[in-house]
């Protein structure tokens, strides 16, 4: 049944039944706690990634990987990458395969694609390690498109470790909105780092909100941080 399922895979388009790829889902969830069986799921689902497959198969087969997939799927899944039709899904199953492999292959696809296409890829990279992404995502704060020097100022907030932090504050976006979105994507950094006791490193990064250059409610909201990093009660 499920080589069947596979098969059908291949002709697989947008108005067939479904429920023809039934078998495919069972397998998915009858073979967790068996490595072997669902290794084998995977390499197969893989390996038709390489056929010309529709683009609701091409979804389906990535929705899959999504959920069960390794490092055996990446090769597979990064062409897509650079493709309109299929980079979406593609990436989603990419941020979410938790082998270091799959971020190689996000940080490889910036060089390749830009636009809305860069903008996902820098979202998928928020959702990453942070070790995985920073170096990638830290040149970009100054990128010449409004919409990407954005996404990455806000992928480093996501990120919220001092690391991101020190790159926010290195970044010079040209765009009102982009340099807006630094603003609180380091004070996004400072409250996680706050948040989990990190008192010190939260206090040095209010410290430069409070700076008379800064909006006002930039200047209120790093007070109020700077206090609470301090011990002192915040009213």
């Amino acid at each position: 049944m499920l080589d069947q399922a596979l098969e059908a895979l291949k002709t697989y388009d947008w108005g067939v039944d479904v429920a023809v790829l039934t078998p495919i889902e069972e397998a998915a969830v009858a073979t967790h706690a068996d490595p072997s069986a669902r290794a084998d799921l995977e390499t197969k689902l893989a390996a038709l990634l390489d056929d010309e497959l529709s683009r609701d198969a091409k979804d389906y087969v990535c929705r899959k990987l999504m959920a069960i997939g390794t490092a055996a799927s990446v090769a597979a899944l990064a062409p897509l990458l650079a493709n309109p039709e299929s980079s979406h899904m593609a990436r989603y199953a990419l941020e979410r395969i938790p082998a270091p492999e799959a971020g190689q292959a996000l940080r490889d696809a910036l060089a390749q694609v830009d636009g809305e296409l860069k903008v996902g890829m820098i979202g998928s990279l928020a959702k990453r390690p942070a070790d995985e992404s920073l170096s990638a995502l830290t040149p970009l704060v100054n990128d010449d498109d409004p919409a990407v020097a954005k996404a990455a100022i806000t992928a480093l907030g996501r990120l919220r470790t001092p690391e991101a932090a020190q790159a926010l504050a290195q970044a010079k976006p040209a765009d009102e909105q982009a340099q807006l979105a630094a603003i609180d994507a380091r004070l996004a950094c400072a409250e996680s780092l706050l948040a989990a006791g990190k008192k010190t490193e939260a206090m040095a990064l209010y410290k430069p909100l409070m700076a008379a250059d800064q909006p006002k409610h930039v200047r209120l909201a790093a007070t109020r941080g700077l206090l609470a990093s301090s011990g002192k009660k915040v009213d």
